[in-house]
């Protein structure tokens, strides 16, 4: 046998906004006696829960914004700087001068045969020894 659907009551569904403002989806799920789960799934298929969470985020959202805002408007540097980086896409740049001279490196590429043929020529001469072939 299926467990039965749990709701909200319209009490309880307007609740879900003043909650929503203060606490995330465990807390109010607590508050109100339910699991996560459960909230999410009421949340999921009752729009009404939705749009009351929804709203709930956004006005606490818009009150910390406007009280940031408030500040960074009366002179507050770090509210001013903070708010330009979330809302105006400001990023902190790091300028590196460099007073050295710039030294280019070239790598070559040296297959194993060639190397071989290198360090047997390099020993020749260390040697004085002739590694060319001989004339026939």
């Amino acid at each position: 046998m299926a467990r039965p659907t749990i709701t909200l009551t319209p009490d309880q569904v307007r609740e879900v906004e003043t909650l929503a403002a203060l606490l995330n989806q465990q807390q109010i799920a607590d508050y109100l006696g339910i699991s996560r789960r459960t909230f999410q799934a009421i949340y999921e298929r009752d729009e009404a829960v939705a749009a009351r969470y929804k709203r709930g985020r956004a006005k606490a959202i818009a009150h910390v914004a406007n009280g940031l805002l408030q500040k960074a408007r009366s002179g507050d540097t770090t509210s001013a700087i903070f708010y330009l980086k979330t809302q105006a896409g400001w990023r902190e740049t790091n300028m590196i001068e460099h007073q050295g001279q710039v030294t280019k490196v070239v790598r070559e590429i040296v297959s194993p045969a060639e190397r071989l043929r290198a360090m047997i020529e390099q020993t020749a001469e260390r040697l004085g020894t002739d590694t060319r072939d001989p004339a026939p």
